[in-house]
């Protein structure tokens, strides 16, 4: 018998075997790939968004936790924002202005307006500036960008609900009498965020093409903020200029939570108006920010 003078043959492994098998195989079985140029409107991959699910946990206990690192105060910020606004609020207008609130102690009316409105304009804020301020992760690895804004409004509901005991104290020190409608309260709080990620989607796509967003946001926020009947009713606006109240979505939102919280009857039109209106707004900056997603690796 020969031996063999190169020595012992190495036995092919599993990798070389499936590549064999793969160079056998009938071209026409081998998947097709096709690539093809984005069309106007493009798919929003919600299966995509399912799968990821675990990512917009982490990644909104990562907010949760550099919002409040190195802090002196912790957490206690979510109640320090709008107790400290309720009290200027209740002394200006409540007391200097002599601003109505429909029989609503001044100080309990203002704070649920302020509540809602307050998770909002941060849930907003923090979303515009979230795929910025991200660009190290949006770089390096794939996932659905839609996470990123989404994740930074989560992470304000848990300043929500750290400020909603202070309302709870509240309607308990004013007598407040719990009615039904307050069952309506989560879904109100879905609206709110759920608006809340159609605006934040839009300005976050927008803020890595223009960086003029992050500067702009905060005005439009204030300015949005006065065009709210927060600080003060409904009920002071001419009735031919309700209409254009209306067109505002968190009017409606507001609204809505003062009905829950405080008793009042629900303005039914102004509700379906503004959950109309946020349905827009959320499919509107979705499509936006799938169409503008193909660039932000190379623009952020």
């Amino acid at each position: 018998m020969s031996e063999n003078i190169l020595g012992p043959v190495a036995e092919p492994t599993s990798a070389n075997q499936s590549q064999a098998q793969a160079q056998q195989r009938d071209p026409h079985e081998l998947p097709v790939v096709r690539i093809r140029p984005s069309r106007k409107w493009v798919a929003l991959n919600l299966r995509d968004l399912w799968s990821y699910r675990e990512l917009l946990y982490f990644l909104t206990w990562r907010d949760v936790k550099v919002r409040y690192k190195q802090t002196a105060f912790g957490a206690a910020w979510a109640i320090i924002q709008p107790i400290f606004s309720m009290l200027i609020f209740a002394l200006f207008f409540g007391k200097l202005a002599g601003m109505p609130s429909d029989g609503i102690p001044y100080p309990i009316f203002a704070f649920v307006g302020l509540l809602p409105w307050t998770f909002f304009a941060n849930a907003v804020t923090a979303s515009g500036n979230s795929l910025v301020g991200s660009s190290n992760l949006i770089t390096k690895v794939y996932f659905p960008r839609m996470i990123i804004p989404g994740a930074a409004v989560a992470a304000g509901l848990v300043d929500f609900a750290i400020a909603f005991m202070i309302l709870a104290l509240l309607m308990a020190y004013y007598a407040v009498t719990v009615t039904w409608s307050i069952l309506l309260l989560p879904l109100l709080v879905i609206l709110t965020a759920v608006l809340a990620v159609g605006v934040g989607m839009w300005t976050s796509a927008l803020n890595v093409k223009y960086r003029d967003v992050r500067h702009a946001l905060p005005f439009l926020v204030q300015l949005w903020f006065f065009a709210t009947p927060i600080v003060y009713p409904t009920s002071i606006v001419p009735a031919k200029w309700r209409w254009l109240m209306a067109l505002n979505p968190m009017s409606g939102i507001i609204d809505g939570y003062r009905a829950a919280l405080l008793g009042r009857e629900f303005d039914i039109r102004g509700l379906l108006t503004s959950t109309a209106i946020t349905v827009v707004l959320l499919v509107y900056g979705a499509y936006t920010f799938r169409r503008m997603e193909k660039t932000f690796a190379d623009i952020v």
